[in-house]
């Protein structure tokens, strides 16, 4: 059913270890890329330079985006949601800080994520791509 699948745009954000940038939003527990929804009539590019600036304070031009992929899983934040995600690699040496709804914001290596809660997307989707494991 459509009204099952949420559209958002996210970012890959590394630093310069290759650490990956990964976010908590208030009142919840998994990390996850930052970016979000996309608003009726906006395309994944406006909605993750907007979500960038509104939840980091990073501001890019359009340029700095790369194709990462669209991937989908089940939503971290919203049981018997599908996330469907288009995530674009990011060229800046930002400095992004918490704002709006990020209550935590903290740089891991992609190889070893520990013991963090991550959400669904990034733990089956995006790191195995990171690792080479998955096409």
């Amino acid at each position: 059913m459509a009204g099952d699948v949420i559209r958002v745009a996210t970012a890959l954000i590394n630093n310069e270890d290759d650490d990956l940038l990964v976010v908590r939003k208030t009142g919840t527990d998994a990390f996850m890329l930052p970016g979000g929804k996309i608003e009726d009539g906006e395309d994944p590019t406006a909605a993750v330079l907007r979500e960038l600036e509104e939840e980091l304070g990073v501001v890019l031009h359009p340029d700095a985006l790369q194709p990462f992929g669209t991937f989908s899983a089940p939503a971290a934040n919203e049981p018997g949601y599908t996330v469907e995600a288009t995530i674009f690699a990011v060229t800046t040496r930002c400095t992004p800080q918490p704002q709006a709804e990020i209550a935590d914001m903290i740089w891991v290596d992609p190889s070893r994520p520990g013991s963090l809660i991550l959400a669904p997307l990034l733990r089956a989707c995006v790191l195995p791509r990171l690792a080479g494991t998955v096409a």
